[in-house]
């Protein structure tokens, strides 16, 4: 239920954001917003002010109202908001439509929503870097309450079958005919693995508020690239920096992350391209809870940090130039700047119905995706 209920705030929260930077530029530059609302249809209560006394009038359910100001409306489904913005589909040409701004006017409105999930990511970050960042560190770094944890975790190993995670923190080690160890450096846990290949070891790990003690078998023999147990192993510590500081080091995390996602993009647009399986997974709502569930066990801070990331990535794939995507509309824009006359309204529409269906579509999939990947089915038919 909590991981329900942080998981429905942090998209709710990526979405209202991205909403009110359109609904902001929109009513600057003289453009009516019809309704701006914090969740979806259909309508709980909204509140509009009366065009002749100034007053706010209350408006029940999902009643008409025909009104020069915005309704400001509390909906059902509470992920995230919605702006309906006069004109936006070419359907009306008054002063205050959409449609009757220059091109530079709409391309702000557009990419307003962008910019904004790009500000709250950094203003995230920036958070993060002052109340402390988790941040690998040296074993021989001399710093306060640092941690080893598992960094990753390789398939068909040891570890896999032990049932260790990411993010766990190895507190002791122990073997059969030889003394426990307390860890807090990498180290001395990888010397204590390899001493005892082939013979059982027992790691006793923390995961979030839970204490566990995992038992596994290191391999003698295996890849390079793996280890004996097959893990990935990181000393990390909690740093923490004056505001002024945390401030810049937000905003180059931003541009950090918004390389990496790019990069990440590309690379699996090129996999699709050439028709090879992709080396990664692409995570629908349903990989994106139980994610939301992992991180909640490390702490607010890696909670912060996945909400950072999320909204950076929501913003990087609404600005790609596809129909029904603020990319993809500020794309006809700039189609129609360079040709000197509008796209016809009637084709883009079109084209924004199709890229939405295939939106849709790539959703589904996805999320069926999802439902392999973590054996939904089967964890539901557990429960009767």
């Amino acid at each position: 239920m909590t991981t329900a209920i942080i998981f429905i705030l942090i998209l709710g929260v990526l979405i209202f954001v991205h909403e009110l930077g359109h609904y902001l530029i929109a009513i600057r530059n003289g453009i009516k917003a019809e309704e701006f609302g914090f969740g979806f249809p259909p309508r709980i209560v909204g509140a509009v002010k009366n065009d002749e006394t100034g007053k706010y009038e209350i408006i029940w359910g999902s009643r008409e109202v025909k009104s020069k100001n915005t309704i400001f409306s509390l909906n059902w489904i509470p992920l995230g908001g919605f702006v309906n913005i006069k004109g936006e589909n070419g359907a009306n040409d008054d002063k205050d439509s959409f449609v009757t701004k220059s091109a530079w006017i709409r391309i702000k409105v557009l990419a307003a929503g962008v910019t904004m999930n790009f500000i709250l990511a950094w203003f995230l970050l920036a958070i993060v870097f002052a109340q402390g960042a988790p941040e690998a560190i040296e074993d021989t770094q001399k710093v306060k309450d640092a941690k080893v944890q598992i960094s990753q975790v390789a398939d068909g190993t040891p570890a896999k079958e032990m049932g260790l995670s990411i993010g766990d923190q190895v507190t002791k080690i122990c073997a059969s005919g030889q003394e426990c160890q307390s860890i807090t450096k990498v180290e001395e846990l990888k010397n204590y693995i390899n001493k005892n290949k082939g013979r059982e070891i027992i790691l006793t790990v923390v995961r979030g508020t839970d204490t566990l003690e995992l038992k596994g078998i290191p391999r003698v023999k295996f890849p390079d690239d793996q280890g004996a147990l097959g893990v990935g192993l990181a000393r990390t510590a909690l740093i923490q920096y004056p505001w002024y500081e945390a401030i810049g080091r937000g905003l180059e995390a931003v541009f950090t992350i918004t390389i990496l996602i790019i990069t990440t993009l590309g690379s699996l647009l090129a996999q699709f391209l050439s028709g090879t399986k992709p080396a990664m997974d692409v995570a629908g709502p349903i990989g994106i809870a139980i994610m939301t569930k992992q991180v909640s066990a490390l702490g607010f801070t890696y909670v912060l940090q996945f909400a950072a990331m999320l909204s950076i990535n929501l913003a990087i794939i609404n600005i790609l130039p596809f129909p029904a995507l603020d990319g993809g509309r500020i794309f006809f824009i700039l189609i129609e700047k360079l040709k000197g006359s509008p796209v016809n309204h009637k084709f883009e529409n079109m084209a924004n119905s199709i890229g939405m269906l295939l939106l849709l579509l790539l959703m589904v999939v996805v999320t069926f995706h999802d439902f392999i990947q973590f054996e939904i089915v089967e964890k539901i038919r557990g429960i009767f």
